[in-house]
C-alpha cells in the first residue's frame, strides 16, 4: 500500500515539472516585424537544419529584393496572390549552392509596385546547425 503513495507522488511531481517547463519556456516568442512584413522563416536567431527554405511573407501589393549573405537572389519563387517569397540554395544558383554551417544574414528591401511608394527594409540572421 505505501508504494502506491510513492508512485502517485512521483507521478504528480513529474506532471508538475512538465507543466512548469511549458509555462516558463521562452521558445516561440513573437518577433516584432516592420509593416508590411508579415512573417519570416527562419526567424531571427533560429538554429535550423541545412535543408531550410527561406520564406518571406509581405502584404499583397509589395515587391521585394532579397539578399543572402550579401548576394542578391534572382531565382526566388514568388506567389503573387499571397505575397510570399520562397527560396532555397540549389546547384544552379551562381552564388549560393548550399547552406553552409554557421551564421547567415538575410536582407529584404521592399516597395509597393503600384500606388504611392512605401519603401523599407529588414535584416536578420539565423544559424545553420
Amino acid at each position: 500500500m505505501p508504494y502506491r503513495l510513492i508512485y502517485i507522488g512521483l507521478g504528480l511531481t513529474a506532471i508538475a515539472a512538465i507543466a512548469l517547463g511549458i509555462a516558463f519556456s521562452t521558445e516561440g516568442e513573437a518577433i516584432d516585424l516592420p509593416r508590411p512584413l508579415e512573417s519570416v522563416s527562419p526567424q531571427p536567431g533560429d538554429l535550423v537544419p541545412p535543408q531550410t527554405i527561406l520564406e518571406i511573407d509581405l502584404e499583397v501589393g509589395y515587391d521585394a529584393e532579397i539578399h543572402v549573405d550579401g548576394w542578391p537572389l534572382a531565382d526566388v519563387t514568388f506567389i503573387e496572390g499571397t505575397g510570399v517569397y520562397r527560396w532555397a540554395p540549389s546547384a544552379s544558383n551562381p552564388n549560393v549552392q548550399e547552406w553552409t554551417p554557421g551564421k547567415h544574414t538575410v536582407r529584404v528591401v521592399w516597395d509597393t509596385y503600384a500606388g504611392l511608394p512605401d519603401p523599407g527594409s529588414f535584416e536578420w540572421s539565423f544559424r545553420i546547425g
